[in-house]
């Protein structure tokens, strides 16, 4: 965090009334310390009475020297997307049930944010991923992800086929359920469920996780972050298939699509408190050392 803090956008978990109880002691203390503070527009419609200037998403990152997120992963995701081109660094409340990125408990957080602003903190530097759909050779949707862009098949209980492409170089041909293309942060979210490997955040890395792989053969694989990786749908049994970005925002898929996946040109800064373990967090999610 190089930058002097002035500005704080407040981000909470969409439409869930219960996170207004801690904006509002979040809101007190940022106030106590003579910061400004943003609400994104969602945020402000939590409260019946304006207690902070209200921006659209569009707006807010070019506002604001910090954010903070209260709410859970999902809630991350969905701003990190938004604010990758402004670079703003990134605070997670958790309020959610995992919490891999949100890593601040609700009772933790003034004194941590605290620390934080004090210039007592961690910060890590994360990928993310730019997926581009190719349709008759234009470029009919663009979008991120911080965690995966996932080729899947639509409602019908029918496999898809589709080719891999590794810097314009084949791969193989797939019949399965579909593939996701994950960063080192999305590596403990689905991908993780399919039998990914585990990324650690700092690796300049992607990894391309086949979803219920007709052929047994077909394992995942972890390629280079500067790699372009290809999708080509060429055969959906009948049924319609789709794009999806982080579990949230989804785009149809016709036959010979081609999703084109890459590095992001922008990355995403996250802050920590000072102590903040990566693998203490994989430990107490993932269950790791339990006695059974």
């Amino acid at each position: 965090m190089k930058k002097t803090i002035n500005t704080v956008g407040v981000f909470g978990k969409f439409q869930d009334k219960t996170v207004a109880e801690h904006i509002l002691r979040l809101g007190e203390f940022l106030r106590s310390r003579k910061l400004n503070i943003l609400f994104d527009e969602p945020t402000a419609k939590l409260f019946t009475h304006p207690i902070a200037p209200a921006r659209s998403r569009a707006a807010i990152g070019g506002e604001i020297d910090l954010a903070i997120v209260v709410g859970g992963d999902g809630t991350l995701l969905n701003v990190t997307r938004d604010l990758a081109p402004h670079r703003v660094p990134i605070i997670g409340v958790n309020l959610g049930h995992l919490g891999f990125l949100t890593d601040i408990q609700p009772e933790d957080m003034t004194a941590a944010i605290g620390k934080i602003l004090d210039g007592d903190y961690q910060t890590e530097t994360r990928l993310l991923l730019q997926a581009e759909i190719i349709r008759k050779g234009r470029a009919v949707h663009t979008a991120n992800a911080f965690n995966d862009v996932i080729v899947s098949k639509g409602d019908l209980a029918r496999l898809i086929e589709f080719e891999t492409y590794l810097d314009g170089e084949f791969v193989n041909s797939t019949h399965g359920d579909g593939i996701i293309v994950g960063s080192p942060t999305g590596s403990t979210a689905y991908a993780l469920s399919a039998g990914g490997p585990i990324l650690h955040p700092s690796l300049h890395a992607i990894a391309l996780v086949p979803i219920c792989p007709h052929t047994l053969s077909n394992r995942p694989i972890v390629v280079s972050s500067n790699s372009t990786i290809e999708i080509l749908l060429t055969g959906m049994g009948g049924q319609r298939a789709h794009v999806t970005f982080d579990g949230q925002v989804t785009y149809s898929l016709e036959k010979n699509d081609r999703v084109k996946i890459r590095r992001a040109e922008n990355e995403i800064e996250l802050l920590h408190p000072s102590d903040h373990s990566h693998f203490e967090v994989m430990r107490i999610k993932l269950g790791w050392g339990k006695k059974l």
